[in-house]
C-alpha cells in the first residue's frame, strides 16, 4: 500500500472515530486508527495531520447532516452572541468550530473568558438561571503541568467556557490542529461578522428570540414534578403516584433503547397529562408538549393507551390496522411493555434530574 493511500485511510478512520464521538482528541484518534489499519508500528511520516482529519470530519458531516448543518451553524452563532453579551464584562472570545464553520452533530460552543476569579462568572450564570458544571482539568503542555478551568453550560446548545486570568486577554493562543494562532473574535467582531454573514436577518431580534425561547428540558421537568401528587388506582398501579410510575417506565425504556432520545422522551412524558386533565390525559399532554417534542414522540404518546388495549385484547380491528401501518408500531409495543413493567412498588427508579440529565446528554452527544 502506498504511503499516500495509507495516510488517507488513517485520516478517514480517525475522522470516523471522532465524528461518532468514540474519540475526542486528534492524537488518540489517529493512533487508534493506525493500529487498526496497520496492526503494528506506523512511521510518524505516514500519520495524517490534524487538519487532514478535520477535513474528513467535515466531509462526514456534510454527508450525514446535509442542509440542516447550515441552519444549525447559524443558530449556534446566534446562541454564542447571546452568551457573549450576557458575559460581556469578562471580555469573551468565540473560538473553535462555531466560528470557523466546522461544526458537526454534538459540537459545543467554545468561549474564552478572562477573569481573576471564577465566582463573578458563576454569579452571572446563576442570576440568569443557567445550568452548568465546573471542571478543573490538569494538562501537561510545553513541559509544564497546568490546570485549566472549564465551565460546561447545559443549554439549547452545549457551551464550554474556559476561564483565563484577566491579564491574558491579549495572549495569542495556538491551535492544536494547525499549530498556528487560534482564530477568535471579540463580541464586537462577532456582531460585525454575523451582520456580514447573514445580512437578511435581524441579529438583535434573533438574539432576543433565542433568549426568550424556553429550554425544553426545563419544560419537561415542570410538567413531570406535579405527577408526584397524582395518586392512581392501586388495582392497576400498585406502585403509587404517577411520577414514580413514569420514572420506572423511563428506566425500563432506557434498558430497551438506550440511545433513542425520541422514544425515551415518550416513555418519560407519556402520563404528564394526568396532572393537567385526568379526564383526557393524552390530549392534555400533547397540548402541553406542542412545539417541544418531535412528531414521532408525539405519536408514541398519543397511542400508548391503545397499545395497552391491544395487549389486553380489547382493541378494535380498525384501530389495530391503523397502528400496524405506522413505521413506529414496533417501538409502540416496546413502550407498552415498559408501561406495564413500570408498576411495581418499592423498586429503585431514577430521580427526575437524572432522567432529564440523561436526555440532555444524548442531545449533546448525538445532536
Amino acid at each position: 500500500m502506498s504511503n499516500d493511500k495509507l495516510r488517507r485511510q488513517i485520516a478517514w478512520e480517525a475522522a470516523r472515530l471522532m465524528y461518532q464521538r468514540q474519540e475526542t482528541e486528534y492524537y488518540r484518534a489517529k493512533m487508534k486508527a493506525a493500529r487498526a489499519l496497520c496492526h503494528g508500528w506506523v512511521k510518524p511520516a505516514d500519520l495524517p495531520k490534524n487538519t487532514e482529519i478535520r477535513d474528513e470530519i467535515q466531509a462526514l458531516a456534510r454527508l450525514f447532516e446535509g442542509e440542516q448543518r447550515t441552519s444549525e451553524l447559524q443558530a449556534m452563532r446566534i446562541e454564542a452572541l447571546r452568551m457573549m453579551r450576557m458575559l460581556a464584562r469578562f471580555r469573551p472570545r468565540l473560538i473553535g468550530s462555531v466560528l470557523t464553520g466546522h461544526v458537526r452533530k454534538g459540537s459545543d460552543i467554545d468561549l474564552h473568558l478572562f477573569s481573576d476569579s471564577l465566582e463573578p462568572i458563576l454569579q452571572v450564570l446563576d442570576e440568569q438561571g443557567v445550568i452548568y458544571d465546573v471542571e478543573r482539568k490538569q494538562v501537561r503542555k510545553d513541559g509544564q503541568e497546568r490546570i485549566y478551568t472549564h465551565v460546561h453550560v447545559t443549554d439549547v446548545y452545549p457551551f464550554e467556557l474556559t476561564v483565563y486570568a484577566a491579564n491574558m486577554a491579549h495572549t495569542v493562543f495556538k491551535s492544536s490542529i494547525t499549530g498556528k494562532a487560534i482564530e477568535r473574535v471579540s463580541l464586537a467582531e462577532l456582531e460585525q461578522f454575523l451582520q456580514h454573514e447573514y445580512p437578511k436577518i435581524d441579529i438583535d431580534a434573533a438574539v432576543t428570540d433565542a433568549a426568550n425561547r424556553p429550554d425544553r428540558y426545563q419544560v419537561y421537568e415542570s410538567l413531570l414534578l406535579p405527577l408526584e401528587n397524582v395518586k392512581q388506582n392501586p388495582k392497576h398501579h400498585p406502585e403509587g403516584d404517577a411520577l414514580y410510575h413514569s420514572l420506572q417506565v423511563f428506566d425500563h425504556a432506557r434498558d430497551k433503547l438506550p440511545y433513542d432520545e425520541e422514544f425515551l422522551t415518550a416513555a418519560l412524558l407519556h402520563d404528564i397529562g394526568k396532572a393537567i386533565d385526568p379526564a383526557d390525559h393524552i390530549g392534555a399532554a400533547l397540548e402541553a408538549l406542542d412545539g417541544f417534542i418531535t412528531e414521532r414522540t408525539s405519536w408514541l404518546i398519543a397511542n400508548h393507551s391503545l397499545a395497552n388495549q391491544l395487549h389486553a385484547g380489547t382493541l378494535g380491528t380498525r384501530a389495530k390496522r391503523r397502528l400496524r401501518q405506522s413505521e413506529n408500531y414496533q417501538d409502540l409495543l416496546i413502550l407498552s411493555e415498559c408501561d406495564r413493567a413500570g408498576r411495581q412498588a418499592r423498586v429503585e427508579a431514577p430521580e427526575v434530574d437524572e432522567a432529564i440529565g440523561y436526555l440532555r446528554h444524548l442531545t449533546t452527544m448525538f445532536g
